[in-house]
């Protein structure tokens, strides 16, 4: 236990079934509101007067589609990751490429309906992940200091 950074893997308490749940999670509620911007963006349709249901509709169907296809993403990414984390005793960046890789042929490639897309999407996701895991996935170092969101020092009285 040399490292500190290894020792944030052994506090870790979820099980995979967990944390496979929060990746979908996570994912379904940012693919939700990516598509919303996305409806926001591109899908402005003209609303008449009385007529803003179907605006409504399409909008709500893209933010669905968005929604369901991150969900899908973010829990075969984290499932598949667990899973060969699991299979390999280890925590490096080959079980992210692994799980990334799976991700994006999986779930891109059927919605795509192509091999090529299925494997540059593999591709990609399989390398932004590695690059990820291989960096350290922080942009802060841990100098032992403990920052509170509030002040856990008394303030002088004031007279």
């Amino acid at each position: 236990m040399d490292d500190a950074a290894e020792l944030r893997y052994y506090e870790d308490e979820d099980t995979p079934g967990m944390k496979t749940f929060k990746g979908a999670t996570t994912g379904l509620v940012a693919g939700t509101l990516w598509g919303a911007i996305i409806a926001t963006w591109h899908d402005v349709p003209r609303v008449e007067r009385s007529v803003a249901l179907p605006g409504l509709i399409r909008t709500l169907k893209m933010m669905g589609n968005h929604g369901a296809t991150f969900a899908a993403i973010g829990g075969v990414y984290i499932g598949v990751e667990q899973l060969v984390q699991n299979y390999r005793m280890k925590r490096d960046f080959v079980n992210g490429a692994v799980g990334g890789f799976v991700a994006g042929a999986s779930v891109l490639g059927y919605k795509g309906r192509s091999i090529s897309t299925a494997i540059s999407a593999g591709a990609a996701l399989a390398v932004t992940s590695g690059v990820i895991d291989g960096l350290g996935a922080t942009t802060r170092t841990d100098n032992g200091k403990e920052y509170y969101p509030y002040t856990t020092k008394k303030r002088a009285a004031v007279e």
